[in-house]
């Protein structure tokens, strides 16, 4: 499918009609502005066509702004289905890396005080948090004490003494989703997970130290509920996820569907969208399974929060707290969420998939911190290393997307072009020259993460602002990164 079929709702919104390839029973919408549009392979718009096919999907098939091809979705696809009539749930509607979410932690700091200390700080981070493909964290989580985390998740941290109770207060689901079902997690993701807690992973996975410059700041009055509340003030993103367990719970379910989804009478053109209604013994199962890899990937982000702040303390001889190191919020891509939205101006409980898209609830909506209440639910922007990323709002304009967002820049290249455009030692060398101090587990990783591989983040974060999808607050400059 070619973007010239598409038709143009808006100047940031463009639609392939239900008309357009047999099977799809509701129109697939793309957020883009035409430039964005054009950036992206033609993948984008079959696999978001393949998406309005599911049973029981509702209103549109949808792919955000740094949208660009994946497993099944296309990366930043949104699909909303109504379990009551036979909505599926899909791990390609999901995506491998369960929860791959990103926190973002403020301080008291400001640039002036920390100018001359990025390269050391850096350095400890990279030794205390241990990333990489592989990377095995201090703790060993197995038997009843990995089973207890996978239903407890980032709470399991704080009753072991990893952190804050008001912690749990800024995450999304207070860092423990509902529904998780320990039982239904194989042997096999048990095993390849039991020692990655605690750890960045590799890919696009970063620790960075940023700044928020006052040119940066976009609305003063929400960034000062958010906690960025100086000039120059010093932040902490952790973009992490749950690591190989969510990569088995993915691959053992797809393959279940794979056999079993003809029983349930889907006939999908794309076998990477096998799938089971959620309300069947399948369905069930995975969404259990899910669930417990949501919550070991916000266990793993408390953990390496944890780690920051031990860093940060040790590095200043304060405290975190005389530091001001609280987290604003953490956000969640890569999961199907049951939530309330109206269909045709009925209630419905559907369930949502975000793959590489972001919640962004609207203000005075139920699940946003009693802080942040007036002011929408925080979202967070990930960008490249080079580039920065974004702290954003959640808007009651998003109701069209279920209140759905992007979650970063978005990929112009893929990994192997990247590798072969550019040379992570010089890369390193360069970003140094630049001021923007880096640490990584590989440099071919480092190679595929170059900012050059990605979109525009202002011109990705601008194109969601126009369409309604999220406000933008703060933009946060890089100064140094640890990568996997």
């Amino acid at each position: 499918m070619k973007p010239e079929t598409l038709k143009k709702i808006s100047d940031y919104c463009y639609e392939i009609p239900k008309t357009a390839r047999k099977g799809m029973r509701v129109p697939a919408r793309i957020y883009a502005n035409a430039e964005l549009i054009g950036s992206m392979d033609d993948a984008v718009f079959d696999q978001a066509a393949n998406v309005a096919m599911l049973p029981g999907i509702r209103k549109y098939a949808l792919c955000m702004p740094d949208g660009h091809s994946g497993y099944g979705f296309p990366i930043g696809g949104v699909a909303a289905v109504d379990p009551e009539d036979g909505g599926v749930i899909s791990p390609g509607g999901i995506g491998f890396d369960i929860n791959c979410g990103i926190r973002l932690m403020a301080s008291t700091l400001t640039l002036d005080e920390v100018r001359e200390h990025i390269q050391p700080l850096v350095d400890r981070l990279f030794a205390r948090v241990p990333a990489g493909v592989g990377a095995a964290g201090e703790i060993v989580l197995k038997g009843s004490k990995l089973d207890e985390a996978m239903v407890k998740g980032a709470r399991w941290a704080v009753q072991n003494g990893f952190g804050l109770p008001e912690d749990l207060e800024y995450c999304e689901e207070n860092g423990c989703m509902e529904g998780a079902d320990p039982a239904a997690v194989s042997q096999k993701a048990r095993e390849r997970g039991k020692s990655q807690t605690g750890t960045l992973g590799s890919g696009n996975h970063f620790l960075e130290i940023q700044v928020a410059k006052k040119a940066g700041i976009h609305d003063e009055k929400t960034a000062r509920a958010f906690g960025i509340d100086r000039d120059d003030q010093i932040l902490i993103m952790i973009h992490s996820g749950s690591r190989a367990t969510g990569h088995q719970i993915a691959t053992d379910y797809l393959q279940r569907f794979l056999s079993v989804q003809q029983r349930y009478g889907i006939n999908l053109p794309d076998r990477e969208l096998a799938c089971a209604p959620l309300y069947s013994e399948d369905g069930r199962a995975y969404f259990g399974a899910m669930n417990c890899a949501i919550n070991i990937a916000f266990l793993n982000r408390q953990l390496i929060m944890h780690r920051v702040r031990e860093v940060f303390a040790e590095y200043f001889g304060k405290s975190p707290r005389e530091l001001g190191l609280r987290l604003v919020y953490d956000v969640c891509h890569n999961t199907a969420k049951l939530e309330s939205h109206e269909i045709e101006g009925k209630a419905r409980t559907l369930l949502v998939h975000r793959k590489g898209a972001t919640r962004a609830f609207a203000p005075g909506m139920k699940g946003i911190p009693e802080r942040y209440l007036s002011y929408g639910q925080p979202v967070i922007v990930g960008g490249s290393m080079e580039t920065g990323s974004y702290l954003c709002a959640g808007t009651a304009s998003a109701r069209g997307s279920f209140y759905s967002t992007v979650h970063g820049s978005g990929r112009l290249m893929s990994r192997t072009q990247a590798r072969k455009r550019f040379n992570g030692r010089d890369l390193q060398r360069s970003l140094g020259e630049r001021g923007i101090h880096i640490r990584t587990a590989s440099f071919s990783g480092l190679a595929e993460e170059a900012g050059g591989a990605y979109k525009d983040i202002d011109a990705v974060v601008g194109a969601a602002f126009g369409a309604g999808l999220c406000a933008p607050v703060a933009r946060l400059e890089p100064l140094g990164n640890v990568k996997g």
